[in-house]
């Protein structure tokens, strides 16, 4: 039987060859990593939305040429995780980080 973690990523390879993107490097944990924060700061649907957003910018943002596919998805990751805490800090009342 198949680990979570090896279903995760053979899924994660499904999904890109589907989608011909094989080449393209996925930080799976990365990603589970911005869902969770997304979905304890905002509200659980906000997970999925999240990282769809996420991605969705990253992909603009390497296919414009704006940056490299690695830079790119690490930086739209590091923008939902700081609005995802900000959003909590203010629910909250408190300032950000």
């Amino acid at each position: 039987m198949k680990s979570q973690d090896e279903t995760l990523e053979e899924w994660c390879r499904s999904l890109l060859q589907a989608y011909e993107l094989e080449d393209v490097q996925v930080d799976v944990n990365a990603i589970l990593a911005l869902a969770g924060v997304a979905a304890h700061s905002v509200v659980r649907p906000a997970a999925p939305l999240t990282t769809f957003i996420a991605g969705y910018a990253a992909g603009l943002a390497s296919g414009s040429g704006q940056a490299a596919n690695a830079a790119s998805m690490e930086s739209a990751l590091a923008v939902a995780r700081t609005l995802a805490a900000d959003y909590d800090a203010e629910a909250a009342g408190t300032p950000g980080e």
